[in-house]
């Protein structure tokens, strides 16, 4: 077990460098085109296959550090320069984490290299969750996946909505109701491969914020996958069903065991938006000149600032604690995780804000990027659980009681 530290090693240092270079070099300069065209950024993709950052190997090594702390930090950095770029690139990663959250060692084997595909082939893969009538609560879900023993073959129908990479991905990782009475304990998940008949993307979504990034509807018409697309397993899932059906604790529910694993990443993409806003305002405030002077010598501007930092920084230890604890095995026997990405994206919207007031008429110009900033920031309150949701699990665990 790694001991809780701040302090990163030498090897960390230098992956967290590498990335902030890519970032600033390659993605921030791109990142106003690709938000105004809401495309796909290929090109940008392709280019990180290319020097190793999108690759299966990468990620890999990121979830394989002791501390925790690599994957978050690589997030912060790539948020930092476009949050709808950083998305793009690393958004397969979730239905990666799908699959190694849920699935046997085999089928992680099998599935995780082709979430990424290689430099030459380069390939996506999406976490399919949500629909219209379940966001916030998965126990809704209508997606249904009915099992034919004789020819041992899944078929799911439903529509999934909200997805990213959602129909143009090639692997998709499908959460769908097997026992609907029993809500989420009677929910699995399924790889649908490459090519399955009847999987289709439905309506593209056209956003606010992270533009960069592919948001669709996935329509599932009768999709027949293997048996051995059932990550975990079918005798998991039917002793899973049978010990809720029997009144007994169910662990392992197929949503939530991706999302607990994932919300410290997406708190640091969060704080990578906020990182650039008040970075993009400290210097603007030392170069914007009012009434003689530069207007961070003005008090109202500099404590602003000086709160904007201490907001990012408190925010960026959340985050930190809560992927060392994950990573170590350490229980979010307070929400931990939901605190990390409730502080987080709050903040996020909160300190791109400030820096639109800290500009002025500027930063409510495209000329400038924080409105584009402040534009992605906002749905860290909304994706991966909602600002509500995350207090309602802190509040759960912290009382004990179910507070609804």
């Amino acid at each position: 077990m790694s001991e809780f530290s701040l302090e990163l090693n030498e090897d960390q240092l230098q992956v967290i460098k590498w990335v902030h270079e890519f970032s600033e070099n390659v993605v921030r300069p791109a990142g106003r085109e690709w938000d105004e065209r809401e495309e796909t950024p290929w090109p940008i993709i392709k280019e990180a296959a290319e020097i190793g950052l999108y690759s299966f190997d990468f990620v890999a090594n990121c979830f394989a550090d002791s501390t925790g702390q690599l994957l978050p930090a690589v997030n912060e950095e790539l948020s930092w320069g476009d949050a709808g770029i950083a998305l793009a690139i690393f958004g397969s990663t979730l239905g990666l984490a799908g699959i190694v959250a849920n699935g046997t060692p085999e089928q992680v084997g099998e599935w995780a290299p082709q979430c990424f595909g290689t430099a030459d082939d380069v390939k996506l893969a999406a976490f399919c969750v949500s629909e219209a009538d379940a966001g916030s609560d998965v126990s809704q879900l209508k997606t249904k996946a009915t099992y034919a023993q004789a020819t041992d073959t899944w078929t799911l129908n439903g529509t999934k909505t909200w997805i990213t990479n959602g129909g143009i991905a090639d692997v998709h990782v499908v959460v769908a109701s097997v026992d609907a009475d029993l809500g989420s304990r009677g929910q699995a998940s399924f790889v649908v491969p490459p090519g399955t008949p009847g999987i289709s993307q439905g309506q593209k979504f056209k956003k606010m914020g992270i533009r960069a990034s592919h948001t669709a509807e996935v329509v599932l018409e009768d999709v027949k996958v293997p048996g051995s697309c059932l990550l975990g397993g079918k005798e998991r899932i039917d002793e899973r069903i049978a010990r809720a059906r029997a009144g007994k604790s169910a662990k392992g529910q197929a949503a939530m065991a991706t999302f607990e694993a994932s919300r410290p990443t997406v708190a640091a993409q969060a704080v990578g938006i906020a990182r650039a806003a008040y970075e993009y305002s400290l210097d603007y405030a030392k170069e914007r000149h009012t009434f003689g002077k530069a207007i961070i010598e003005h008090q109202s501007i500099a404590f602003r600032l000086a709160d904007m930092k201490t907001r990012i920084d408190a925010a960026r230890l959340l985050y930190q604690r809560a992927a060392w604890m994950g990573m170590n095995g350490k229980p979010y026997v307070s929400g931990e995780g939901s605190m990390s990405k409730l502080f987080a994206g709050e903040t996020a919207v909160w300190v791109t804000e400030q820096a639109i007031q800290i500009l002025g008429g500027y930063g409510y110009v495209r000329d400038y990027p924080v409105e584009q900033w402040h534009r992605d920031s906002k749905i860290y309150t909304i994706f991966e659980g909602t600002s509500e949701i995350q207090r309602l699990i802190i509040a759960r665990a912290i009382s004990g009681v179910h507070v609804r």
